[in-house]
C-alpha cells in the first residue's frame, strides 16, 4: 500500500469556511474505527473525534458514530477542500487489508474536507 494523500484545495478555505456552510452535520477529526470489502467498493468509517455543527457553528462532542458509503458515491460529495493550513498528514503501522493481513508502515494525508449526503450512523 502506497501512501496516499490528497492535496490541498487551491482556493482559501479554513475550517471555519468548510463548517459555516453546514446546517446541521457532525465535524469528524482523527482516524477511528474501520471496515471495508475485499473490493474497497463499500466502506465504513469512524473518527477519534466528534463534535455537532449546527447552523454553521462547531457545537457540543458527541460519541459513537461512523459514516458509512460507497466508494465512488463518496467522492462524488466532497463539496470541499480546506486550503494547505488544514492539511495533515497521519502515520499509520498497517494498512488492513490482505488475508492474511498486512503489516507496513505509511503515511496518509489530507486537508480538511466536506462532504455532502453521507450517511451517518450511531454506533453504541
Amino acid at each position: 500500500m502506497p501512501n496516499v494523500w490528497l492535496a490541498a484545495g487551491e482556493k482559501a478555505a479554513s475550517l471555519d469556511d468548510l463548517v459555516s456552510g453546514v446546517d446541521d452535520g457532525i465535524l469528524i477529526d482523527g482516524r477511528g474505527s474501520y471496515s471495508i470489502d475485499h473490493q474497497r467498493y463499500n466502506f465504513q468509517f469512524g473518527g477519534d473525534a466528534f463534535r455537532e455543527i449546527k447552523g454553521g457553528k462547531v457545537g457540543a462532542m458527541i460519541a459513537d458514530v461512523a459514516y458509512q458509503s460507497r466508494t465512488p458515491d463518496f467522492w462524488q460529495a466532497c463539496d470541499l477542500l480546506g486550503d494547505q493550513t488544514t492539511w495533515q498528514n497521519v502515520g499509520l503501522n498497517r494498512d488492513g487489508k490482505g488475508e492474511p493481513g498486512q503489516i507496513n508502515a505509511m503515511s496518509h494525508g489530507c486537508p480538511a474536507s466536506r462532504f455532502r449526503g453521507i450517511t451517518v450512523i450511531r454506533t453504541e
